[in-house]
């Protein structure tokens, strides 16, 4: 270590110039075809225009159905890095008398560090969107997301609006959602804390659903019956019948139940969905209610009892639907019934008989194979097409299911089911990795494990089990046997006894699990961060415990790394074994080994604090030797053979990648997510960070970009993480 040492004692800081980008350059940007992979929380059918339908996410925005080209179409990728959290979406609303608006509830977290809730309104279809501010934050990724829905249009006067928030009571609009005031006369139940739910921290769920009764007004004038329902088991069903100023709870409603779902049929009666949680954690118990305002009877149409066997544990129910033009066809989903499984129930007589239709389905995995390992679950949301009968759609936590022929089912025969989610990718990418040979890219995933990308357009390999991981956090290989992987992977049920690390000689066709985990004092406790020498031959592990372990045969013996804190991220050299690279955002400081990771030393020359906030990341180059990092605020820096410099013009790195250099070039492209030249957005450069292009534009921002890679072989390509928009990729125009 001492030569080394030596060595890093001439590092010094050298900060560029700050220059502006001085152009743009178009780039084409698509979806690396995953196939759904996150929880689609609801779905609205226009009501008087065929083949229009909205979907919304938890955390990957809203999406519009193209009919014609059977595909969904992203509607929120506008949304840029300083508004990310409104990429997830509390609701939608559609206009009964306008087809072309359609209104976004927007916000994705209410705890303290998220930013306030917004309306998005567009008058043509999601093309473009007007904003307007709320005063209190929104939900979309937070308990009872799957309820709804929340914001509604009055179906007489498109000019009202109705938004029920999670603790600030119902607001409306009358001029096309523009502005909002509070309503005042609303219960003080929806802001109490029977209106509240827990899972680690208590959250407020307040107004689930605002519902019109069309037929108490007249076109052209506001509603005057309106319904609201609060998640509280006691009493949550609220009518006012003089266009909201006040309002009376419901009689003779159930008790000790939250409603989550409310839909007029054609007769004027009015279907409810409970369950005792509002979801999506957790629901142990529920029933589906009818309500006639007629005659105010409440009648019990529960399609199926609660769970009997030793396995069951109770469940509710997430949705009830309603066929637009026949009353006596219902439809409804179980919610968290874990045995035998959770299922859709039909009834063709108003509710008197339930068949399940499941026993007698048919899935299509085709569209995205990955799904066949997968069970419908999280089904908070059903809807029945009103122009087509056979169309059924139902949510799951991992995309949507539709139906083409669902009457059939009414007649003895077999339902088919497809995964109808073409340009619907939400799911989380948690690492990305081109390397220089096999697939072009390889990703870890939230929640379905990590895919191995031979066809960017096409659903095609995921990670083989075993090891099957819920998460795979972590992926790296080895820069003088590129087809040499490791992931470390995240498992929901940590009992299972799996290791969670893997190596891969195939490029990730096929795995291996390590030997064992790290034993003793910091070891285990989630994935963390994996790494491996150029050659293969160590391993670097760094469990979420705060360790750094050493491997030198995938697991079979480990050892603490010395030298490291508990902050520090680590990455080795692409071309020299022995050369690994630390970096500790908490302090700034700069770390080395040279003894094959067995033990790093400081290096002077540090870049002071950054913050343990934000993703550190260590981007060793493939000519060896080199590494640069993004580092927030400090910007992109760039370290080699004694040499810290900053990039010129770079304020604020985010994230960064490297890709494969120009032609006639031996510099990697480098990207950057963050602020260049004092504009935000995603920037290339081809000549090592003296001058920078920016290659987003005003329609494709993404949100929150959470990593990014350069393509190892394609010069110009670059992959991003968002934040629940998928894996988007990137390409010049041509």
């Amino acid at each position: 270590m001492r030569r080394i040492a030596i060595l890093l004692a001439v590092l010094a800081w050298h900060g560029g110039t700050a220059i502006a980008a001085t152009k743009s350059e178009p780039y084409v940007w698509r979806n690396v075809a995953v196939g759904g992979g996150g929880f689609v929380t609801g779905i609205e059918f226009h009501p008087s225009e065929r083949g229009l339908a909205y979907a919304r996410t938890d955390v990957g925005g809203a999406y519009r159905w193209d009919a014609a080209a059977r595909r969904w179409i992203p509607l929120t990728d506008w949304i840029g890095h300083a508004d990310a959290n409104l990429t997830g979406i509390e609701s939608v609303a559609l206009d009964p008398s306008d087809p072309q608006r359609v209104y976004l509830a927007a916000g994705t977290y209410t705890h303290e560090r998220a930013g306030k809730g917004a309306i998005l309104r567009s008058a043509d279809r999601g093309a473009t969107f007007q904003r307007s501010d709320l005063p209190f934050k929104l939900g979309g990724n937070e308990l009872a997301r799957g309820n709804g829905e929340r914001l509604v249009v009055d179906p007489n006067d498109g000019r009202v609006l109705f938004l029920g928030s999670r603790a600030d009571g119902l607001w409306r609009s009358e001029d096309h959602g523009e502005r909002w005031t509070r309503v005042d006369g609303f219960p003080a139940l929806a802001t109490s804390a029977s209106a509240s739910a827990s899972n680690w921290r208590t959250q407020a769920i307040g107004i689930v659903f605002v519902a019109f009764d069309p037929a108490s007004g007249t076109p052209g004038a506001p509603t005057p019956v309106v319904y609201a329902g609060v998640s509280s088991r006691d009493g949550g069903l609220f009518r006012s019948s003089d266009g909201g100023r006040s309002w009376q709870a419901v009689a003779g409603q159930p008790q000790g139940l939250r409603p989550n779902h409310m839909v007029r049929d054609a007769r004027g009666d009015f279907l409810l969905s409970y369950g005792d949680e509002p979801g999506p954690d957790s629901m142990s118990n529920g029933a589906v209610w009818r309500w006639s305002p007629a005659s105010g009877a409440w009648t019990d149409v529960t399609p199926a009892p609660q769970s009997t066997d030793q396995q069951g544990d109770g469940f509710g129910w997430g949705a009830v639907a309603v066929d637009a033009s026949n009353p006596d066809v219902i439809m409804a989903s179980t919610f968290a019934r874990w045995a035998p499984g959770d299922d859709v129930y039909r009834s063709t007589d108003g509710g008197r008989s339930w068949t399940p239709v499941f026993v007698c389905s048919q899935f299509d995995h085709s569209a995205s194979p990955w799904t066949a390992q997968a069970k419908p679950h999280w089904m908070a949301d059903i809807e029945i097409d009103p122009h087509d009968p056979d169309r059924v759609l139902f949510v799951t936590g991992y995309g949507l299911w539709a139906s083409r022929d669902m009457t059939a089912f009414d007649r003895g025969d077999r339902v088919h089911w497809s995964f109808e989610v073409a340009g619907l990718e939400e799911t989380v990418p948690l690492d990305l990795l081109s390397p220089p040979q096999g697939a072009p890219l390889v990703s870890g995933l939230g929640d379905i494990d990590g895919f191995r990308h031979d066809d960017l357009q096409r659903a095609t390999t995921q990670f083989p089990a075993p090891p099957r991981y819920s998460n795979t956090e972590s992926l790296d290989y080895a820069g003088q046997q590129p087809q040499l992987l490791v992931r470390s992977g995240h498992l929901h049920d940590a009992g299972t006894g799996v290791v969670r690390a893997a190596y891969s000689r195939d490029g990730g066709s096929s795995w291996t699990a390590f030997a064992n985990e790290p034993q003793g004092e910091g070891a285990g406790n989630g994935a963390g961060r994996i790494a491996i020498a150029a050659d293969g031959g160590r391993v670097i592990w760094h469990t979420r415990d705060g360790v750094q372990w050493l491997s030198d045969n995938f697991g079979g013996r480990w050892q603490k790394v010395r030298g490291l804190p508990a902050t520090a991220v680590v990455a080795a050299d692409r071309v020299a074994a022995a050369l690994w690279y630390g970096f500790d955002p908490v302090s700034g400081d700069l770390y080395i080994s040279g003894d094959g990771g067995v033990e790093f030393e400081k290096a002077s020359g540090g870049i002071g604090a950054v913050g343990d906030w934000f993703r550190a990341e260590l981007l060793p180059a493939p000519v060896g030797r080199v590494v640069y990092f993004a580092a927030s605020w400090k910007g992109l820096l760039r370290w080699s053979e004694g040499r810290l410099e900053r990039l010129p013009g770079v304020e604020n790195a985010y994230a960064a990648g490297l890709g494969a250099p120009k032609p006639g070039s031996d510099a990697p492209t480098l990207f950057v997510s963050g602020e260049v030249g004092g504009v935000q957005g995603l920037f290339r450069s081809d000549d090592d960070g003296k001058r920078w292009v920016r290659i987003d534009d005003a329609r494709h921002r993404f949100g929150s970009v959470r990593m990014l890679t350069g393509d190892a072989r394609v010069p110009g390509r670059v992959y991003l993480a968002t934040g629940g928009r998928g894996i988007i990729y990137g390409e010049p125009a041509r």
